[in-house]
């Protein structure tokens, strides 16, 4: 079978939508690769993640990724010592420019930083008041429903799994792992579709001696799988903003590769076509190599 690639776009700040976003559509374009770019659709209190700093493995990720170098002063501020920026209210309209471009659109979040650092303490009408609001500031910009969500942080549960179903969303993707399944969680199976991430992410990688910059574009075709569609999370502030040009050498060498890239809609379409060879897994947190905390994730066969 021939290699198959999507690409979902993580948008987690203010500064990543202004200027990552609009780099990614340019250079996705560029190369006819299609995206799913998925918003943080309230404020940016990204300042406040530095509650992070108890997290196993935090300080070597820091150490390693230059997150003021990504992130920027002021975003690492945003929240604390400056006000939080709405994006929504901010850039709605490049938001519309992104689908206007025709690439898919959905929901990363409303919070991130409270997704993120405080899913797995909200109660379930917690967990509902917040997604709900990003449905409706979602509706507010593009005058439709999103039919896709992916987690801020790759935190999901039995309460945000809920949620999703009740909002009919045609598939999601907050996992890691490999093919697509239905979530069982203590039990419970959930019926919207799961699309999990199957590649490490750039900030995963970056820093580590294992993989210098020339050696990462390589790696990530070395990982890529036939008997699946692999999926890539990429993020605005990154792959859109400072390591930009390594992104782009990447692009460049899975077109050349041949590697079809694939929209992600599209694919959940062709798999629910046969809803019933769609596996059940279960759904874990679990950590993942390069990243600190925990992470949802698909349980091993």
């Amino acid at each position: 079978m021939p290699l198959r690639l999507a690409l979902k776009v993580d948008v987690d700040t203010d500064r990543g939508t202004r200027d990552g976003v609009p780099n990614l559509v340019a250079d996705c374009r560029a190369i006819g690769a299609p995206a799913c770019f998925l918003f943080s659709l309230g404020p940016d209190q990204t300042g406040r993640a530095i509650t992070r700093v108890l997290r196993p493995g935090f300080f070597k990720k820091v150490s390693r990724t230059s997150v003021v170098q990504i992130y920027g002063v002021r975003t690492l501020l945003n929240g604390t010592l400056l006000p939080a920026p709405h994006i929504g209210r901010r850039h709605a309209a490049t938001m519309r420019a992104v689908r206007d471009a025709g690439f898919e659109v959905g929901i990363h979040c409303y919070n991130h930083y409270r997704w993120q650092d405080y899913l797995q303490r909200m109660t379930q009408p917690e967990v509902d008041a917040e997604f709900l609001a990003a449905r409706a500031e979602f509706r507010r910009i593009f005058g439709a429903e999103a039919h896709t969500a992916g987690a801020a942080g790759w935190q999901s549960n039995a309460r945000s799994r809920h949620a999703y179903d009740a909002a009919g969303l045609r598939y999601a993707s907050d996992t890691r792992g490999g093919a697509p399944f239905f979530p069982r969680i203590a039990g419970q199976v959930f019926r919207t579709l799961e699309i999990p991430s199957t590649l490490p992410t750039f900030d995963e990688l970056m820093g580590r001696p294992e993989y210098p910059d020339d050696a990462i574009v390589d790696h990530y075709l070395s990982l890529l799988r036939d008997d699946l569609v692999n999926v890539l999370t990429i993020h605005a502030e990154i792959e859109g903003m400072g390591r930009r040009a390594l992104f782009g050498e990447l692009l460049s060498a899975l077109r050349r590769t041949g590697v079809e890239f694939v929209r992600l809609d599209d694919y959940a379409r062709e798999l629910l076509a046969n809803r019933a060879a769609i596996p059940v897994r279960e759904q874990v947190m679990a950590e993942i190599d390069g990243r600190s905390g925990l992470v949802a994730a698909q349980a091993p066969d």
